[in-house]
């Protein structure tokens, strides 16, 4: 796991240099999905304390485990029944992507006195099989939810198809890109473009490359795992 990290931040570091952006933080989000707690505290042990969780079950459980170690994130699609189960061990939601969901964020958060911050979920390339807005639906979204004070929006998130090469998706963090431009101009309260989440271990160093700043890795840290 160590060999790993340093690889990926070696990496990172090069694609900074290459792409002008020497200097710029890059966030890594250990995806900890079907990760046991002692591996998890031996990431936490190397500098890894921003875990992702797909599933509430698992957050929920990890947390109590292992605590304000590590800040969690919400990667995965987020039922609205579940949010009361999260609201308040969560960093960041990263799969805003609908009013319901917005609403009771705003519910459960304004519950406990907090401002719960977000991303929300793009789906650039449309794929049937994920979750997230078109691109055409994003300011439409956005001006719905402004309205909640107890949701703060952050930046944006995607995932891209999957492909061998990752070249092939270079297009859909670019358009990620460009689009979180023509939000920020548009000066919204509570929404910020401080973060562009894109990138796994299969296609992190291209989203870099095209402005990412926060990245999902998994497979590139934990190694290949038994998803139940």
């Amino acid at each position: 796991m160590k060999n790993n990290l340093l690889n990926i931040e070696k990496n990172i570091e090069e694609v900074l240099k290459r792409s002008g952006r020497t200097g710029d933080k890059v966030h890594i989000i250990a995806v900890t999905k079907t990760v046991g707690v002692d591996k998890i505290n031996e990431a936490i042990e190397l500098g890894l304390t921003n875990i992702g969780e797909n599933r509430t079950q698992e957050l929920v459980e990890k947390y109590d485990i292992i605590g304000n170690k590590a800040k969690y994130h919400m990667i995965g699609h987020l039922q609205t029944n579940k949010v009361k189960t999260i609201i308040d061990k969560v960093a960041l939601v990263h799969s805003l992507d609908r009013l319901s969901l917005a609403k009771e964020l705003d519910k459960r958060a304004k519950k406990h006195g907090i401002i719960v911050d977000t991303l929300v979920q793009v789906n650039v390339a449309e794929e049937e099989s994920k979750f997230g807005l078109k691109l055409d639906e994003v300011i439409p979204f956005l001006e719905k939810i402004l309205k909640y004070d107890s949701i703060r929006v952050k930046g944006l998130m995607t995932i891209a198809p999957f492909v061998e090469d990752a070249e092939e998706v270079r297009w859909v963090f670019k358009e990620l890109r460009r689009f979180s431009e023509v939000i920020k101009n548009k000066d919204y309260t509570n929404v910020k473009m401080e973060i562009l989440s894109m990138g796994m271990t299969n296609d992190y160093q291209v989203a870099i490359e095209e402005g990412s700043n926060m990245i999902r890795i998994g497979t590139g840290i934990f190694g290949q795992r038994k998803y139940r």
